[in-house]
């Protein structure tokens, strides 16, 4: 196959005169510009030197990490804070506190001085932050002041913490999905509306079908007798919690009266909250592809902006030379290795004329998010030091075995069996040898792939699976001879050990992900949208959290855990007299509490599965007062209701995109010059080479200037496109819109842009044909 030998110099067609190159200051702008369109940023900076070089140093790494820090700290203060996991002195939490939001004022002005007072002071964004900076301090000194005189108070700007996480330009992500959720919500509001009058109506046919009879609950309660407690049971009932065991009163009483609980449950759980999900979906991605057009348009706005500021006119249009154009690209990707750069050029001069026409220029943020792997042929280190023996006839039969299909379902039929010994009794002597042969079988392997493909190719960097498959065998054999050395000394039985062992070999059950084509698909999809879905779990978190803090307010102390084995009275009833026979004292959910930040987060995700979080909110509600039914339930509308049916909606776009995601026309480009080149390598060929960063062979170029001056050699440099790899979110989501704006449409006004509504996508009156 040939190559780009490294070291080699680059060769152009022809000389080319010297060129006039922009300045520094220009330079700058621009990159700023195509680095804001290649991230998806919409920071309006101001266009002088100072600021400019300020908004580079504001969005650099360190400066957006030190930002994370402090939000992380702010955030996990609630773990020291009363009521604590790990209790530390109120002057100590006060401090660190104090420290975070000077950090975020620091970063506040950092950002005042980069954009226009007007704009800044416009922004929602600023004012969210400077009035929870303010009113945090406010809370601080009170809070301090009340407690130095021994005087019980509440931290309630505890619950705006996830306002620093949301309001940063760093997490336009989850800022996104909050603005999602906000507008989904005035279409789900009448839905829900709707919702609730028909809950109400089955509540009052409840009191009039079931009240004045007498009937009574498994607990010896007055059965349908109140028409709030109706609700909230029919409200549980939507959920499924409590069926059937609201219904069973009234079905031992009458066969008849069990067809008012199936009415209710068809048309509230199955029709009802199935509007609730198509509404959602329908919404969400009606203003999801809104957010993705004026992205895509604000992105093609600043590369028209980076444009105008390079260009220079050659003949009869404007175009941006080749110099200034390397310039450009390595200002704004400097880790840019230089093979990769020439690559880039020849995709975008592709006449090799020495400038970049617009058209291609405006490509340029697109070119850099694409992922191309560099590839770094080399030989065998075993063939290097004794060839004779590496390539005499036995050695390449082994070779040509181990990269046999068959090779793999061999060892694929081993994991399997390996499952079924693990599945069976761990202390029969035979299924202890059994794991010996089994380890030993899979280190064969590995030394046999060794042998086979060269080791740094085995392991680089991009070679998830074979690291895996590695570590997991290596970390087995470790942990079985640790456990074999401690029940041989007969004194000691670790049953954490042999957890870990069991563990180990459960994980290597997972090795047969790699073998199957279309679960490696579904799997590698679930990576690629992995970004988009932490983008929801930061919302989930964001909700959590203030409503732990708020839950911690109210609930802490009420309800205490005792160990299993206590035998003190107060263990029956979690430290409660109010719990006397209740629901939540008899099923032991004494750990359910909101004593700290850890226990508040278990109790979070036990509502937001459902299950029995009627007997939850029953056992607070004891504890305290039946209003606070009104905290779990809030809880169930916003997470369940709303932010569970927008992380379905968002998760099934994002997959369908990743999963049905064909190569787009700038891959296509790339992928074909890399071909015109000879310098491509397919994805199954990789395992056998190493993959090298891209900051890998800085000085390698192209030699050649087409396919007659290829090199024909065995070694060299090698490019091809990361497997649907894209470095932003939004990346990914554009592909939604890309392809319906023509590569010569230079988009609406900036302010157009900033004004668009989904009502502009979608018709207002729509017909069959438009529907269409």
């Amino acid at each position: 196959m040939p190559g780009i030998q490294p070291g080699s110099g680059a060769q152009r067609l022809r000389p080319e005169p010297p060129e006039e190159l922009p300045a520094q200051e220009s330079l700058l702008l621009a990159a700023a510009y195509v680095s804001d369109a290649q991230y998806n940023r919409n920071v309006p900076f101001q266009t002088s030197p100072q600021a400019i070089r300020l908004y580079c140093f504001y969005n650099h790494w360190t400066m957006r990490l030190a930002t994370y820090l402090f939000i992380c700290v702010d955030l996990s203060l609630a773990l020291f804070e009363a009521p604590a996991l790990f209790p530390l002195p109120f002057v100590a939490t006060a401090l660190a506190e104090v420290i975070c939001l000077a950090a975020f004022s620091a970063r506040l002005v950092h950002f005042a001085k980069v954009t226009a007072q007007m704009v800044f002071w416009k922004d929602t964004k600023n004012i969210c932050i400077m009035v929870t900076i303010v009113v945090t301090l406010i809370d601080l000194i009170v809070y301090g002041s009340l407690e130095a005189f021994h005087v019980h108070s509440v931290r309630w700007t505890r619950a705006l913490r996830p306002v620093f996480l949301i309001n940063f330009p760093e997490s336009r992500q989850i800022r996104r999905a909050f603005r999602s959720l906000r507008n989904t919500l005035p279409d789900i509001l009448y839905v829900f509306l709707l919702f609730l009058f028909s809950v109400l109506m089955f509540s009052l046919m409840a009191l009039k079908l079931f009240g004045d009879r007498g009937l009574k609950t498994a607990e010896g309660a007055p059965y349908f007798t109140n028409i709030l407690e109706i609700a909230f049971e029919l409200y549980v009932l939507v959920t499924t919690a409590n069926n059937p065991d609201v219904m069973m009163p009234a079905y031992n009483f009458n066969w008849w009266y069990s067809l008012y609980f199936i009415t209710y449950i068809i048309i509230n759980t199955y029709i009802f909250m199935s509007v609730f999900l198509a509404v959602v979906y329908n919404n969400y991605r009606k203003h999801l592809k809104n957010e993705i057009r004026k992205l895509a348009y604000l992105k093609r706005h600043k590369m028209i902006e980076a444009f105008d500021i390079l260009k220079v006119k050659v003949g009869t249009e404007f175009v941006v030379k080749e110099a200034t154009w390397k310039q450009l690209a390595k200002a704004v990707a400097p880790d840019i290795s230089s093979s990769h750069l020439e690559l880039l050029l020849r995709i975008s001069d592709e006449g090799q004329q020495g400038f970049v026409d617009k058209t291609n220029f405006l490509r340029l943020a697109d070119l850099l998010n694409i992922q191309v792997v560099t590839v770094n042929l080399r030989r065998h280190p075993l063939e290097a030091w004794v060839p004779q023996v590496y390539q005499c006839s036995l050695s390449l039969l082994v070779q040509r075995v181990v990269r046999h299909r068959a090779f793999v379902w061999a060892y694929d039929v081993i994991i399997l069996i390996n499952a079924i010994f693990i599945a069976l009794d761990e202390k029969h002597p035979f299924i202890s040898y059994a794991e010996w042969l089994f380890l030993a079988l899979y280190i064969v392997e590995i030394l046999l792939k060794l042998y086979t493909y060269e080791p740094r190719a085995y392991f680089g960097r991009k070679q998830f699976w074979n690291w895996f498959d590695t570590l997991i065998i290596i970390a087995a054999l470790v942990a079985t001879v640790a456990n074999a050395t401690v029940q041989s000394a007969r004194k000691y039985n670790s049953r954490q050990i042999l957890d870990i062992v069991l563990i180990l070999r459960i994980l290597r059950l997972l090795r047969v992900i790699i073998s199957i084509e279309r679960f490696r698909v579904i799997v590698t999809t679930l990576i690629n949208i992995g970004p988009t879905m932490l983008t929801f779990g930061g919302l989930v978190f964001v909700v959590y959290y203030a409503f732990a803090v708020i839950g911690m307010e109210m609930f802490h102390g009420k309800i205490q855990f005792f160990d299993p084995n206590s035998t003190s009275p107060d263990a029956l009833v979690c430290g409660n007299p109010a719990l006397k026979g209740s629901a939540f004292a008899r099923d032991r959910y004494c750990k359910n509490n909101f004593n700290d930040l850890a226990s508040s987060f278990v109790v979070l995700m036990e509502l937001t599965v459902v299950n029995q979080w009627h007997v939850l909110a029953g056992g607070f509600a004891l504890v305290t007062h039946q209003a606070a039914k009104l905290y779990f339930i809030l809880f169930h509308i916003v997470v369940v209701i709303l932010i569970v049916n927008i992380f379905i909606a968002f998760i099934l776009e994002a997959f369908f995109v990743a999963y049905s995601l064909g190569k787009s026309e700038i891959e296509t480009a790339i992928e074909k010059k890399i071909q015109e080149l000879g310098v491509g390598i397919q994805e199954e060929d990789v395992e056998d080479w190493k993959l090298i960063r891209n900051t890998g062979a800085r000085d390698s170029a192209f030699s050649g200037s087409d396919g007659d001056h290829r090199i024909k050699a065995s070694e060299g440099l090698y490019f091809r496109i990361a497997s649907k790899k894209y470095r932003t979110v939004d990346a990914l989501l554009q592909r939604m819109f890309e392809s319906e704006i023509a590569s010569s449409d230079e988009g609406p006004s900036l302010e157009e842009i900033l004004n668009f509504s989904p009502s502009d996508i979608y018709p207002k009156n729509p017909n069959f044909e438009n529907s269409a």
